[in-house]
């Protein structure tokens, strides 16, 4: 999946998403794009470098991805408890889908507004 058709993706999955490029004081940081549902982040990656995009995942299903799947890696910055992270270009697009779904889920679930 391309950087544009994720981001459309992103977008897709509910009116409470926003994206926001937060970290653009910071040299190396400056073109992460960050996915956000009730103000938390559930996907980000950088836009110079579209082959690795951070996700939120359930610890229990971690160890099970990464040896079924070669595109899911170590998180980036983040707790690899629960965070993973996956290559965009060679990670199935369904299986990015489906996995950017469950981060958005668990963000959502998590940090609902009351």
């Amino acid at each position: 999946m391309n950087i544009e058709d994720y981001r459309e993706f992103c977008l897709s999955l509910g009116d409470d998403v926003e994206e926001k490029l937060p970290f653009t004081a910071f040299r190396y940081a400056g073109d992460v794009l960050v996915f956000y549902v009730h103000g938390h982040m559930f996907a980000f990656f950088d836009c110079s470098n579209f082959s690795v995009i951070t996700l939120k995942c359930q610890p229990n299903r971690i160890e099970e991805l990464k040896a079924q799947y070669r595109c899911i890696t170590e998180p980036h910055n983040l707790s690899p408890k629960h965070w993973i992270g996956i290559d965009p270009n060679s990670a199935p697009d369904e299986l990015l889908r489906e996995l950017t779904r469950n981060s958005y889920e668990i963000v959502k679930a998590k940090y609902k507004k009351k």
